[in-house]
């Protein structure tokens, strides 16, 4: 009897995956744990095994559907085995895999060799002229033989050209085994984190269009799927659902470049060189959330949930579209943890390996946009939750002082409430207790 391989839920948020690519065919022979096809959530991306031994029977899903979790995709059983009872709804035909046509007998050994092919630089088929010992290094070391500049006789790339090579972003196995058949591969791929998928194969020229300007007269379409179609989606339930008010403020910078730069200067045995800004503003908020936690919390149709534990979330941009890993109990730790969990989650969203439950259950969001020149702008909730902070540039303020005016730094502070759980004279309380631990961050140091 033919045993089904079900879409896994991956993390209590996620409820579809989509498949990006299949690692075994139709007719395939299988065992227990053998990679079977790669998905990706709304975030991350992880690969499904083989439950059973036997043939691939069937797959119900092609490469870039999405499929709701503990739904079946395939089947593995016994060649020609008949697994339409398993057949999802929606999915595509369940008639049985055609059996393998049988292994045809060797030829006779006295046959002629056929007579090699000229050297060629690259072949009209895609495939990229390279010794066989480039092609091996080459997928070895992830590197993508298109736009190398082969030293070997009529420009062949040799083993020597892909080692001195540049590694390129990461690629997934079944696209090393294109790699190292000859095919081409663009810089980047369509994975999370520019992964090479064995879909991108053969398409570094059409990458190549993607990253100039689009000509006078042409346009291009972008399909709305995975991440950025999750995003747009989630955006516009937050615009829709909520009733979002956006308050503006400043607070005085100078103790937050201060200690910034006595940690630059500490030694490295310390390991407080890596501490940001963005760290520190991340740790003087944890420590005014508990006491205002009508701001520590979610709203939902029938009730309001306030948190005794404080999870933020912090926005991450990658090359996928914006993710929000979260610092789990970030008001019970130390702001060099603070720092060291958050760089953790940062490269994780990055390399496109970080997890569902990684970017799951916060209860406040942090948006930092100051790095790129930004002052105030106008964060939108990360629904359900009811506030999050945008961070903005640092920029000199004009404050009275005791001999004149003095210019001081000061960071622009937004934030957003949804005005159905929080009014606006707790909010901007909330608001002004967070420029204060900022303004005074030494002292909030000794919590």
């Amino acid at each position: 009897m033919a045993t089904e391989i079900l879409m896994p839920r991956q993390g209590n948020s996620v409820e579809s995956c989509v498949i990006l690519e299949w690692r075994k065919n139709e007719g395939d022979q299988v065992s227990t744990g053998d990679i079977v096809c790669e998905v990706e959530t709304d975030k991350a991306t992880f690969e499904i095994e083989a439950p059973a031994d036997g043939v691939l029977v069937k797959r119900f899903f092609e490469e870039g559907d999405d499929v709701p979790v503990l739904t079946v995709i395939a089947a593995v059983g016994t060649a020609g085995e008949d697994v339409s009872s398993m057949a999802p709804a929606g999915a595509a035909s369940a008639a049985p895999a055609p059996a393998a046509a049988p292994v045809a007998e060797a030829t006779s050994a006295a046959a002629p060799a056929p007579t090699a092919a000229p050297v060629q630089a690259a072949a009209p088929d895609g495939k990229v002229f390279a010794s066989p010992r480039a092609k091996k290094a080459a997928a070895d070391k992830g590197v993508s033989l298109a736009g190398l500049t082969g030293s070997g006789p009529g420009g062949r790339i040799i083993e020597k050209d892909v080692l001195t090579a540049q590694p390129s972003v990461s690629v997934s196995p079944a696209a090393k085994a294109g790699i190292a058949a000859g095919l081409t591969a663009p810089a980047r791929g369509t994975g999370i984190g520019g992964r090479i998928l064995s879909s991108d194969l053969g398409t570094a020229a059409a990458a190549a269009v993607s990253t100039v300007d689009i000509p006078a007269g042409e346009n291009r379409e972008i399909p709305l799927k995975g991440v950025r179609k999750v995003i747009a989606e989630r955006m516009h339930a937050s615009l829709q659902t909520t009733a979002q008010l956006t308050m503006n403020a400043v607070a005085d910078a100078r103790e937050l470049q201060a200690y910034r730069k006595q940690c630059k200067a500490a030694p490295e045995t310390m390991g407080m060189g890596g501490v940001t800004l963005n760290d520190m503003v991340i740790y003087a908020v944890s420590r005014v959330l508990p006491a205002y936690s009508f701001m520590n919390a979610e709203m939902f149709p029938d009730k309001i949930v306030e948190y005794g534990d404080v999870h933020i979330g912090f926005a991450v941009d990658t090359d996928k579209g914006l993710m929000v890993p979260v610092i789990r109990n970030a008001s019970r730790l130390s702001l060099k943890a603070i720092s060291a969990e958050a760089k953790r989650l940062g490269k994780a969203c990055v390399e496109g390996n970080i997890t569902p439950d990684e970017l799951s259950g916060g209860t406040f969001t942090i948006s930092n946009l100051g790095a790129m020149g930004v002052g105030h702008f106008t964060p939108v909730l990360n629904a359900p939750q009811v506030g999050i902070l945008g961070v903005g540039g640092i920029d000199l303020k004009a404050v009275q002082g005791a001999e004149g005016v003095d210019f001081v730094p000061h960071i622009a502070l937004s934030l957003t409430i949804d005005h159905r759980a929080v009014d606006g004279a707790p909010g901007a309380k909330f608001l002004k207790a967070v420029a204060a631990e900022i303004a005074n961050f030494r002292l909030a140091l000794a919590d």
